[in-house]
């Protein structure tokens, strides 16, 4: 589990609120005290809260289940997309289209047609018997449509949950998650309505550094969850051999005049040799075959010997015989 302190939260600006005219009454209990008129958020509730959050996700995410990230927000535009595509996450960082949870039918036409532009863009065939300008529009096509829902591309269906940066600048988001029964994250800050939210987190969303932490604190635990991060055991190569071989050492002396030369005393040292890797079956087998070699060729050598001295035995024998 993702270890969350408050020290981080405080380095992040995480306590900073909004100003006291524009705080919002219900988060009443949430709110430590005011100073130059800017309300600052008590952590010690904010923490076990976003722990929570963590666990909750992180659970989903094990499941092999989808969190959608939300942030449309400019100053979470670019945190929301790169952490959600790190984690494998899909996100929305752009307008949210109305419907693209309650009428997924319609934004699932959309992304088949995004993904035949980007097949058809693809393929200089068909670009080239087309005019520029109908080129062009398909292209527009494309970068419209990507613009909008690049991020749920791939989702595949509806999420498992919702993590939500500003959930008062995300009110379309959320009602269409309530409707549908979908659990909500949601950072709440000073001004916002914590009514409606499943996991509602006090804090500052306007911050590019806070939004920053949020995010990549949750994709950290996601890839924990998912044991991404789990690399496969290396190989570990087997130690070769080493012996150990003596050596003469002629000592060098360094002569007064810059030159040198070498003196009679030899010394012993010791070097590390590394023993030559074992040789393949098929080469031992070689060798083996080779060096029995010669021992055949005595062999023959003898076998020679022998039948020419039966041979002048029985020579001998004959001649006696005929005398």
């Amino acid at each position: 589990m993702i270890e969350v302190t408050m020290r981080q939260m405080l380095e992040a600006g995480v306590h900073f609120g909004h100003q006291t005219r524009y705080w919002n009454p219900k988060m009443a209990s949430f709110i430590y005290g005011s100073r130059h008129k800017i309300h600052i958020i008590n952590l010690e509730e904010t923490l076990p809260r976003f722990r929570e959050a963590l666990k909750f996700l992180s659970d989903i995410a094990a499941n092999k289940g989808r969190v959608l990230f939300v942030g449309t927000k400019h100053a979470a535009r670019e945190a929301v997309r790169e952490e959600a595509i790190r984690c494998g996450m899909p996100y929305v960082n752009h307008r949210w289209l109305g419907g693209m949870l309650t009428n997924y039918k319609t934004i699932r036409q959309s992304i088949k047609r995004l993904k035949e532009l980007e097949e058809l863009l693809q393929d200089e065939k068909i670009t080239s018997r087309l005019t520029k300008k109908e080129v062009l529009r398909l292209v527009g096509e494309k970068d419209k449509l990507s613009t909008l829902i690049e991020g749920v591309k791939n989702m595949g269906g509806l999420p498992d949950a919702l993590f939500i940066i500003d959930v008062g600048n995300e009110k379309i988001a959320v009602k269409e998650a309530q409707r549908l029964s979908i659990p909500i994250v949601g950072i709440v800050d000073t001004n916002n309505n914590p009514d409606g939210i499943d996991f509602p987190i006090p804090g500052n969303d306007d911050a590019l550094r806070a939004i920053r932490f949020y995010c990549k604190t949750l994709a950290d635990a996601i890839i924990e969850a998912r044991g991404v991060l789990d690399l496969a055991p290396a190989k570990v190569e087997e130690p070769q051999a080493k012996t150990k071989v003596k050596v003469k050492k002629v000592v060098k002396k360094k002569l007064e005049d810059g030159l040198s030369e070498d003196s009679g005393e030899e010394g012993e040292a010791e070097l590390e040799v590394v023993a030559a890797p074992k040789a393949s079956k098929a080469a031992a087998k070689k060798k083996a075959v080779g060096n029995k070699k010669p021992k055949d060729k005595e062999e023959s050598e003898s076998v020679k010997e022998k039948t020419a001295k039966n041979r002048t035995v029985r020579s001998a024998h004959a001649s006696d015989e005929d005398e």
